[in-house]
């Protein structure tokens, strides 16, 4: 829990260029705004794939949070990780959509950086909390083994846990605490996975080439509500190590924030597709630094259908096959049998023509 009193968030303006020519554009249906090399519209938009990105008459520097970034993490995933994140995630779907292949993934492939807020600030603070220091007990445990001779007692030692309270003040300067720039950005990390942002590198222009700038839509005093907690887990941290303790709890502060400093960082990620059966496009997110991968893996029920339909032509064709083995049966009598088993083949063939519509079923409800 934070009191806390603090003075304006504010972003100084910045008189840098980006160093490269960019555009603004706009998808008029989810409302993403991004900053791209010029001369590559028209572009479907990588976010909601729905519709075709449309340039804005303003200029880049009149937009809200279009100068140019401090720090940026780059694509540092391998080409052969990215190949095997992609192969992998197009592989072993059973009656998988025609358009869903490695080839077609990469082809797709377009680099998008994401804008997140890092945040210096000094805390001056009261604080309190439990500290525990762990300490060791011995004791001795009786039991009763046959094989042993009977009863026998072993020593086991047990870590505890001495709860004592602290309090204190503190003074301290936080470094990049991170802070979303997007309404998104919580649930793109759910499905990206989190950034090593101590990897981050000074802003070059040519880090822009063929590369979508997302723009943010959240100002640093909207994000700073998100950063708190997060000076606060760093506040604990501290305080747990300036009371030699193993563990702290109930932590709670009453703090002053001054001098603040705002940095836009950039995070790395791809964006690929692939249309299923109606043709609607499915998006699919790369971390720009792992290679980790996001998105539906669906099955495809028409093939399956189709599927399903010759393996019914299949069995229809036996099953004619052995009527007239049997009809021939009148007259050579053997042929009987045969046309027998023809039958039962047939019928054990119409019942797995079922087989690929519930594959493909059961495989699309495991992966909602």
């Amino acid at each position: 829990m934070s009191n806390e009193r603090s003075e304006p968030i504010t972003l100084p303006n910045s008189d840098q260029s980006w160093g490269v020519n960019l555009e603004a554009a706009i998808c008029e249906q989810c409302d993403w705004r991004y900053l791209l090399p010029q001369g590559i519209l028209p572009l479907r938009c990588p976010h909601c794939l729905q519709a075709t990105l449309v340039s804005l008459e303003e200029q880049a520097d009149s937009l809200p949070h279009s100068h140019p970034p401090e720090l940026l993490l780059p694509f540092t995933v391998s080409t052969q990780t990215l190949s095997q994140s992609i192969q992998r995630f197009a592989g072993d779907i059973w009656f998988a959509p025609g358009d869903l292949n490695p080839q077609n993934l990469k082809t797709r492939l377009q680099r998008i950086y994401l804008p997140m807020w890092l945040v210096d600030r000094q805390a001056q603070a009261t604080w309190q909390a439990e500290a525990g220091f762990d300490y060791q007990v011995v004791s001795h445990r009786d039991s009763f083994d046959e094989n042993r001779g009977g009863w026998y007692s072993q020593q086991v030692t047990e870590t505890n846990i001495r709860w004592e309270p602290r309090l204190g003040k503190l003074k301290r300067r936080y470094h990049n605490i991170p802070a979303p720039a997007l309404e998104e950005h919580f649930q793109l990390m759910r499905q990206l996975g989190q950034y090593n942002i101590k990897a981050g590198q000074s802003y070059q222009p040519q880090a822009m080439e063929q590369t979508l700038i997302r723009l943010p839509n959240r100002s640093p005093a909207d994000a700073w509500p998100d950063a708190v907690p997060a000076f606060q887990a760093a506040a604990a941290e501290e305080c747990r190590q300036a009371a030699g303790a193993d563990h702290i709890r109930q932590f709670r502060w009453t703090t002053e924030y001054h001098n603040p400093n705002w940095t836009l960082l950039l995070l790395p990620m791809y964006v690929t597709y692939y249309l299923d059966d109606d043709r609607n496009p499915q998006s699919i997110l790369i971390h720009g630094q792992t290679g980790q991968l996001s998105g539906p893996r669906r099955a495809s029920m028409r093939r399956a259908q189709r599927t399903a339909l010759i393996i019914a032509g299949v069995a229809a064709i036996i099953f004619a096959v052995s009527l007239i083995i049997a009809l021939a049966s009148l007259f050579a009598p053997p042929l009987f049998l045969v046309a027998g088993v023809g039958i039962i083949a047939a019928i054990i063939v119409s019942l797995l023509a079922i087989a690929p519509m519930v594959i493909a079923w059961q495989f699309n409800r495991k992966g909602k």
